[in-house]
């Protein structure tokens, strides 16, 4: 006997993104105005850095506008994406009395939303979230696209789901409390898109990364919205990575294994720079990029002040050997994305991203840089 259990279902799971200063007040009105429905309980999410900052902040305004909330803190830095993490924060919220009927917002940088979109996927088998980005680097990767994961010793971002906020907040002026490290850190992703995505935004990260060092409120913007608009752009047509999607890992498949095998004294963007770098210059021997573009894209990375070379500290071999955990690997066999020239990439047949690179070439790069 057989019994067919049809489940069909049409999703809708658009959202906005508001770019702006102080935008604490907008959240608040957005609750009021029906964005997650009738919830008044709502779990924050944050680290050590960001509570002070801006996480208390948002508790205290919750409050006077007759909402529930608490703040739960994890430790700043990619070293708390992990299950245990995702642990704490579940057996806190269980503590305090959180069900079903409530939402969590992530207040901080990429390692925040991760966490707390992951979170919520699972939470109750599923609860609302909201993101309050208060760093370049979230503002241009972990806040768009609805990827949250956690790391483990033996993989990165390969345990997780795709999850998809109510809405997202990039609050510009969060980005003048950075330090200069983290700015430089968030840029490396900025030039990624502008790689994969627009000559555009490349030409005017050449002439502008001096501006946005110093929080120019308009080349803050800009990069902002461009930012939105290259990955929008790509997650629209490959929500879950089933093929385009994977461009989106420009410079990651170096770059996430360097962070890890570095014990994240890279931070991610530069790690991801050194991963750029080592795309290019492999994307010039197979003949993706021209040398004259290559080294724009290594200028770039250098005048933003982030590294374009393996640090001395790192040996080649755990390095090699950690690219294996890439979540591209194939069949026991390495693939990397690469750029065509600035602006694109390259397909390698239909919905075919990522090309299949033997040890050996890679063995030769890494050694160079």
């Amino acid at each position: 006997m057989k019994f067919n259990c049809e489940l069909k279902k049409t999703i809708d799971d658009s959202y906005e993104i508001e770019i702006g200063r102080e935008l604490y007040g907008a959240l608040i009105d957005d609750l009021k105005g029906g964005l997650v429905g009738g919830v008044r309980k709502f779990a924050i999410v944050t680290d050590t850095n960001v509570r002070d900052l801006y996480a208390i902040k948002l508790h205290n305004m919750l409050t006077e506008a007759g909402y529930s909330s608490d703040i739960f803190v994890i430790p700043a830095g990619e070293k708390s994406k992990t299950r245990a993490m995702k642990e704490f924060v579940e057996d806190s919220m269980l503590q305090k009395g959180y069900r079903r009927d409530c939402c969590i917002i992530a207040v901080g940088g990429g390692v925040v939303s991760d966490l707390a979109g992951f979170t919520a996927g699972t939470y109750g088998r599923g609860v609302p979230f909201l993101i309050y980005s208060t760093t370049l680097l979230a503002a241009a990767d972990a806040s768009i696209g609805g990827k949250t994961a956690v790391d483990t010793p033996l993989a990165t971002n390969l345990i997780g789901l795709f999850n998809q906020p109510k809405k997202v907040y990039i609050d510009i002026d969060a980005w003048k409390t950075l330090p200069e490290r983290q700015i430089r850190s968030g840029l490396a992703e900025t030039i990624k898109h502008a790689c994969i995505g627009s000559v555009q935004l490349f030409n005017f990260l050449e002439d502008n990364i001096d501006n946005i060092l110093i929080c120019n409120d308009y080349a803050c913007e800009y990069i902002a919205r461009m930012n939105c608009e290259i990955k929008y752009k790509v997650v629209m047509l490959d929500e879950r990575e089933s093929g385009l999607r994977e461009v989106l890992n420009l410079g990651h498949t170096v770059g996430r294994a360097l962070e890890t095998v570095s014990d994240y004294e890279l931070l991610h963007g530069e790690a991801v720079a050194v991963g750029l770098a080592a795309e290019v210059r492999l994307g010039n021997l197979l003949g993706y990029i021209s040398k004259q573009n290559a080294d724009r894209v290594i200028a770039l990375l250098a005048k933003a002040g982030l590294p374009v070379s393996v640090p001395v500290y790192v040996k080649k071999k755990d390095l090699l050997q950690k690219l294996y955990t890439d979540k591209k690997v194939r069949d026991g066999k390495l693939r990397f994305v690469f750029q065509k020239e600035i602006g694109e990439m390259m397909c390698f047949g239909e919905n075919r991203y990522s090309k299949q690179i033997d040890e050996e070439l890679i063995a030769s790069v890494l050694e160079k840089l």
